[in-house]
């Protein structure tokens, strides 16, 4: 009876080693999840400073066309032929094909 008083007086581990626990959790999801995703983040925005007229773009939304128009906070892309929209920047990416045709051309 008395071992089960002790053992439930004092928990192993205690908070030293609870509060350790924690902090390695934290550190594996910055250096996993946290600073990868910074990482992208930083290279899309640099990717949307450099964007120009007639780059090839694709939205958020899967829309597909050429810049025509750089404004401040907006790109006007153009989709069809005379058929123009606006978009925000934080909408726009990069097209891919062509990205990977500028990177083989370095």
């Amino acid at each position: 009876m008395n071992v089960l008083l002790q053992a439930a007086a004092s928990p192993s581990g205690g908070m030293g080693g609870t509060l350790l626990m924690m902090v390695a959790i934290f550190a594996v999801f910055y250096f996993f999840m946290i600073r990868p995703q910074q990482k992208k983040q930083k290279e899309i925005q640099k990717s949307r400073e450099t964007m120009k007229t007639g780059d090839k773009v694709v939205t958020s939304g899967g829309i597909h066309g050429r810049i025509k128009e750089v404004g401040d906070t907006w790109f006007l892309v153009e989709v069809a032929d005379g058929v123009r929209l606006k978009f925000e920047k934080s909408s726009v990416y990069a097209s891919t094909t062509d990205a990977a045709q500028q990177s083989q051309t370095k």
